[in-house]
């Protein structure tokens, strides 16, 4: 009865996934001149022109040559497949999908994941890397993938640190009293920007330019390659560089799918997907002054400020959700300099 439940939830989707990739190849690319054995459709809800696209692209590109073409994958950015949550259940059903997301998201079905997110955890690329290398990590996606069908291909795609984005200058958490900021859903996200000092307001990043037209939301809060690439700047102007979350993802498809390839597949999938996300998130590294001088020249305005007292006003997230101790492993075991 539970595997018959199992693929009545799983023949929708995989429906619908294909009703979309007959309808469109979202990023613009042919298709390939002879079919692949082997195709995965990935999902990203950022523009063609942002570094994590880049790393989809190279991925694409690196399985593509080392299986001779047997696999093929297929990019889908500014969310074409769905949000982040709905691509994750087509592929928790099964289906030969795979989206870029962020741990909180996961964190729903892994506990664990969720601290990625959490505010002030690292700084930098090196040592969240780190983190998402570690033997520590790898725990949580074998309990992951036995747990919800899911395969973790790679979880190094850094994004950047994320400020905060309004059409006023913030200087400390009193100042985003009122203020309803746009944030992902997951609980790690909203309580981190209500401890501070705002209302959160969860809604799919590819509604947060509409959302902020209509007032219907007072600002946000990303990483400067993802303002630039969704023209942020044509609806706010400030942004502050508060630095609370340091955005890792990683990419993400199903077990089933995954475990269906041959032994060797599975090998090149991650290989690559580490070797992408090692690339997009050093591009990122090398272009974060770039994308502060093109928000400049696009009229925002670009202010460093001390972020001790957001430091300290979300230094309550951890024990509000229970990451006191896995805190304390974290930063003695993989954040020591």
């Amino acid at each position: 009865m539970v595997a018959r439940a199992a693929r009545s939830r799983a023949r929708p989707a995989l429906v619908w996934l294909l009703l979309i990739v007959a309808a469109t190849l979202a990023d613009g690319r042919a298709a390939p001149a002879t079919a692949a054995d082997y195709v995965l459709h990935a999902n990203t809800a950022l523009a063609p022109d942002d570094p994590i696209y880049k790393g989809l692209e190279q991925f694409s590109d690196r399985v593509a040559e080392r299986t001779e073409f047997a696999v093929a994958v297929t990019i889908y950015p500014r969310s074409q497949l769905g949000k982040d949550e709905a691509v994750l259940e087509l592929a928790r059903a099964g289906a030969p999908v795979a989206v870029v997301v962020d741990g909180g998201r996961l964190a729903r079905f892994q506990k664990e994941f969720g601290i990625l997110q959490a505010p002030f955890l690292a700084k930098g690329y090196a040592p969240v890397r780190r983190i998402v290398t570690s033997d520590l990590f790898r725990g949580w996606a074998d309990k992951l993938r036995t747990g919800s069908n899911f395969q973790v291909l790679a979880f190094n795609w850094w994004q950047g640190e994320r400020h905060l984005l309004t059409n006023k200058p913030i200087k400390t958490p009193a100042d985003l009293a009122g203020l309803k900021i746009r944030t992902p859903g997951a609980p790690i996200w909203t309580e981190t920007v209500a401890a501070m000092g705002a209302i959160p307001a969860p809604s799919g990043w590819t509604e947060v330019h509409s959302l902020l037209e209509q007032g219907l939301i007072d600002g946000a809060e990303a990483q400067l390659s993802a303002v630039y690439g969704s023209k942020l700047y044509e609806v706010l102007n400030t942004v502050t560089k508060t630095g609370h979350i340091n955005l890792i993802s990683g990419l993400v498809t199903s077990a089933r799918w995954f475990d269906s390839l041959p032994l060797r597949f599975r090998t090149i999938l991650i290989e690559e997907a580490v070797a992408a996300g090692d690339m997009a998130s050093r591009m990122i590294e090398a272009s974060e002054k770039d994308f502060e001088r093109r928000l400049i020249e696009k009229g925002m305005t670009v202010g460093t400020i001390d972020p001790t007292p957001f430091r300290i006003a979300t230094e309550k997230v951890y024990e509000k959700l229970g990451y006191e101790k896995l805190h304390e492993i974290i930063e003695k075991q993989l954040l020591k300099e």
